[in-house]
């Protein structure tokens, strides 16, 4: 039985109320590296050895530019870890949101104005508005 407006609605603030509960969020991952030093009487130089750590970073990319930092194995890790999966979460909220808003959107009446000279000028504009975003160079 497809929902009402009025469900959709509710059903889209409830999903809002959900994400303003999710508190604070990251987005990236955290990895476990180990790095070899480069000096050749080190334990770390002999084949088959991991080299030294293990070091725990977090990472991400915001707008192209990578951001990486040291984190402490602890408190510090887990701090990390429950926000980046509050953030999957978030991320997880948000696409819900956004297909109850189309349905809402396709449940909607289109409403027609009452005016012909209306209508033939909001043609008008609308047709110039593509037609420069659209233009062919």
């Amino acid at each position: 039985m497809p929902e009402s407006l009025a469900e959709l609605e509710g059903r889209r603030e409830k999903l809002y109320a959900k994400m303003r509960a999710l508190g604070d969020f990251r987005r990236g991952s955290i990895s476990v590296n180990y790095r070899k030093c480069g000096k050749p009487n080190c334990q770390c130089a002999q084949e088959g050895h991991p080299g030294h750590g293990p070091r725990y970073l977090w990472s991400t990319t915001i707008k192209g530019k990578s951001y990486t930092r040291n984190i402490q194995l602890g408190p510090e890790m887990k701090k990390y870890e429950d926000e980046i999966a509050r953030y999957h979460s978030f991320l997880n909220l948000c696409e819900e949101v956004l297909e109850v808003t189309e349905r809402i959107c396709d449940m909607r009446p289109i409403v027609f104005p009452q005016d012909k000279t209306e209508l033939e000028e909001l043609k008008k504009k609308l047709q110039k508005k593509f037609k420069e975003r659209y233009k062919t160079k």
